[in-house]
């Protein structure tokens, strides 16, 4: 009989991390599920009264992400698998936006991710073995008009995770960098800030809502299987794109930096270092 795994999911309310919450308790797994808002959870959790327990986190808050994390683990006795999912949008040009948005911005995105990070590791250390799943997105390797703020939060994420993949791993710790593309979540709605636009930009504005049109992209649902899969393996990739049309994407911009590189290495080699 296999043993019922433990999940921590930050930002389970909605979106991938409620998808992933779902997909957990249907496997037969047990879930901690945090959020700011627990309201949107009492349907699961009145279905799965044994194995789910809601608890409100801010993950902004360092202090309350440390108690809610070692509550987390003294609820089913460890942590098996944490989805480091919570996070939000700033949408505007790098000029629009005010230094409030772009500190909120990190603050949750970066900030709130390495708290949990920090406050779970020692429990994985502990037993010797979890796998933590820091989500990214797939546009952290380069900016993009108007999600610059976004994507450098999540590129500041990507970077670090991967140094904690290389710290943690003599422990048995496992670590990947989930980057999903565009999902139907409430990240472009209730999740997103947007910024005061100036005129200049009007012209680019319009030509990015032209190129993204409406619609609001696949279920959530449609990913966890994946994310289930991953959590499967033995020994787990460092990063994973989820999404077909994502993967293609992000191999389209590596080969175009790669040809950029390559473009003008003549003038990179004029220097000896």
């Amino acid at each position: 009989m296999t043993t019922a795994r433990v999940w921590f999911i930050t930002g389970a309310s909605r979106g991938l991390g409620r998808a992933f919450a779902e997909a957990a308790l249907a496997a037969g797994d047990r879930v901690v599920a945090a959020a700011r808002d627990l309201g949107p959870l009492a349907d699961l959790a009145a279905a799965h009264p044994d194995s789910l327990v809601r608890l409100t986190l801010d993950v902004r808050d360092r202090a309350a992400v440390r108690k809610v994390v070692d509550e987390a683990a003294a609820t089913f006795g460890r942590l098996d698998i944490v989805v480091n999912n919570a996070g939000g949008l700033l949408l505007g040009m790098v000029e629009e936006a005010t230094e409030e948005q772009i500190r909120a911005q990190f603050d949750v995105n970066f900030f709130g991710a390495v708290w949990v990070a920090q406050a779970v590791v020692p429990h994985l250390r502990a037993q010797g073995s979890g796998h933590l799943l820091q989500v990214t997105s797939m546009g952290s390797g380069g900016g993009f008009a108007s999600v610059g703020f976004y994507a450098a939060s999540k590129s500041a994420l990507d970077s670090v995770s991967q140094a904690l993949a290389m710290e943690v791993a003599p422990f048995g710790v496992k670590v990947t960098i989930v980057q999903p593309g565009g999902y139907g979540t409430d990240l472009f709605t209730r999740g997103t800030t947007l910024a005061e636009r100036h005129p200049e930009y009007e012209p680019l504005h319009a030509q990015l809502a032209e190129m993204w049109g409406e619609d609001a992209g696949p279920d959530p649902s449609t990913a966890a299987p994946v994310i289930m899969e991953l959590v499967e393996l033995a020994e787990p990739p460092l990063r994973l794109i989820v999404g077909g049309a994502s993967y293609d994407l992000v191999q389209q911009m590596e080969l175009a930096r790669t040809e950029e590189y390559r473009a003008w290495e003549h003038l990179s080699r004029k220097a000896p270092g």
